[in-house]
This record gives C-alpha cells, sequence and structure tokens, in this order.
C-alpha cells in the first residue's frame, strides 16, 4: 500500500508545480495562464512545460506570465512577450514560420522524394531488358551450371 502511495506520488509530482503562491485569484485569468503555462517550455528541463516543472526559471515564468495577463495583455501578447525574451526555444510547438518551415516540410519532402525514387528503381527494373529466349547453346550451358 505504501508502496501504491508512492508511485501514485511520484506520478502526480509534476502536476503540482504550480504552487498556492502563484494562483491568480481571477479563476477566469488563472485558466488562461494554465493553458498559456501547459504551452511553455522550461528551458532547463528539456520537453516539459513550465506547468509542470519544479526549476526556478519555471516559476519565475510562470509568474512572469501571470503578471503580464494581469497588466491586461492577451493571450498572444503574453506568449510573445516570453518568446521575444527567451527565444523560439520556449515554444513546446514551435510555429511554421521563416526557419522553422525548413523542419516542418523537410521530413515530408523527403519522404515523397524517397518514394519517388523506389517508384522510379522499381519501374527501371521492371522495364530492363532481359533475354526472353534463350538458344539451344546456352540451356544446355545453364542446365549444367544449374546441375552442379
Amino acid at each position: 500500500m505504501k508502496r501504491l502511495a508512492l508511485i501514485l506520488c511520484l506520478l502526480a509530482a509534476p502536476l503540482a508545480a504550480v504552487q498556492p503562491d502563484e494562483v491568480l485569484s481571477d479563476p477566469a485569468l488563472e485558466a488562461r495562464a494554465r493553458a498559456l503555462s501547459e504551452e511553455l517550455r522550461c528551458p532547463v528541463c528539456r520537453n516539459e512545460s513550465i506547468d509542470e516543472s519544479n526549476a526556478g526559471i519555471s516559476r519565475d515564468l510562470r509568474l512572469l506570465l501571470r503578471e503580464r495577463l494581469v497588466a491586461g495583455d492577451t493571450d498572444d501578447e503574453a506568449v510573445q512577450f516570453l518568446v521575444d525574451r527567451y527565444g523560439a526555444y520556449i515554444l513546446l510547438n514551435p510555429r511554421a514560420e521563416g526557419a522553422n518551415l525548413i523542419l516542418w516540410y523537410a521530413a515530408p519532402l523527403l519522404l515523397f522524394l524517397a518514394g519517388g525514387i523506389a517508384f522510379g528503381m522499381v519501374r527501371a527494373r521492371s522495364r530492363a531488358d532481359a533475354p526472353k529466349d534463350l538458344t539451344d547453346a546456352e540451356q544446355a550451358r545453364l542446365d549444367e551450371i544449374l546441375k552442379s
């Protein structure tokens, strides 16, 4: 039973990263802050949102985000403020613009290219001119080779 309780605590630990003193009194603003926090990456923890991370920088980012929302920023303005300050790396789901377009379109382009090459190779192989009929001498030599 103790092990089950420990496992549940470990699984629930990332969910409890937001401290009670960070929670906004306005439930609507807090819901917006939580939704935005889940989309922002912790600069210290790889692939962990600032909402889940216990790192000090994540706490600072959560407070800064809430501060911007209380100041009247829209969701896009608050996120853009953090992106301007920390770079596009902070976004868990990067935008498809600028240099990121290479990352977004490289895989489908390479898959399409590989499919075209494979199709061309199979088609060329099927069209290869193989001798249709063997002469009697060639057939005898083939039979001799196969028997050995």
